[in-house]
């Protein structure tokens, strides 16, 4: 079973910072799971949110900004409001807790020392619509990402956003998200049949049949957000092939594998 950090190891860090994204690895993660929105300036950027209230405490929408923009805002102070007070806290680099661009994300991944794959969520929807799986495209194919073997998979809620993943560049992997389960229906007889479904946990349980029934279609499952040793055990009951989870090490650790 693969372990997917989600938005790094973000229980413990900073969601989407480099700083997430470096524990995680450390923590001997086999992927990375990052969400990717546009900039008014065309670069993607690894955010989750629209706007920037929750994680940049900014009243600033993403797609309205530029990346010199991003640049100056703190992503990190919020998962530790009290950092400043704490005279024993280690000195923070701040290049960790900026604006992550997908770029830097593939850039890290490429460099590090085995193979991590990456799970790329596209967020809709957006005043850019498939402009960004576009300019995701290209990125990909700038790293050769695009070919067969990709450590890359693209993921979204939008089934359309998938086929423009699809007809661009046909080789990549894709995950059609699901967290409404009445929509499984429709989307079984529309997905490609080598496409992944990625049902949220809580969903799986919500629906015990449903598993059983992605399983059937013959579909490997990514789910997300797997968080507990109960949450582990069902995605292992339903033979799931990859968890995305916000605490990596507790997962790898459960599973027998932290080598730390």
């Amino acid at each position: 079973m693969q372990v997917v950090a989600h938005r790094g190891a973000s229980h413990d860090n900073a969601e989407h910072t480099l700083g997430a994204y470096v524990a995680a690895l450390e923590a001997g993660v086999d992927g990375l799971e990052c969400d990717v929105r546009l900039t008014a300036d065309g670069h993607l950027v690894c955010v989750h949110d629209r706007d920037l209230r929750r994680t940049a405490q900014s009243r600033g929408v993403v797609s309205t900004l530029d990346l010199a923009d991003l640049n100056e805002l703190d992503f990190a102070a919020w998962k530790n409001p009290w950092a400043d007070l704490d005279d024993e806290a280690p000195d923070r680099d701040e290049s960790l807790d900026r604006v992550l661009t997908l770029r830097k994300l593939l850039e890290t991944v490429a460099d590090f020392d085995r193979r991590i794959e990456v799970a790329i969520e596209t967020k809709h929807p957006t005043r850019y619509a498939g402009l960004v799986e576009r300019r995701l495209v290209e990125m990909l194919r700038d790293f050769g990402y695009d070919a067969p073997g990709s450590p890359v998979r693209v993921m979204s809620f939008s089934f359309t956003a998938l086929q423009r993943v699809e007809r661009l560049a046909p080789d990549v992997r894709l995950v059609q998200l699901l967290d409404k389960p009445q929509l499984w229906p429709a989307l079984r007889r529309v997905i490609g049949p080598h496409w992944l479904v990625g049902p949220g946990l809580q969903t799986l349980r919500e629906n015990p049949k449903l598993g059983r029934k992605i399983a059937k279609r013959g579909h490997e499952m990514h789910v997300w957000t797997v968080n507990t040793a109960d949450d582990l055990e069902l995605c292992e009951r339903l033979g799931v092939t990859a968890v995305i989870t916000d605490r990596p090490s507790f997962i790898l650790e459960t599973l027998g594998r932290d080598y730390r």
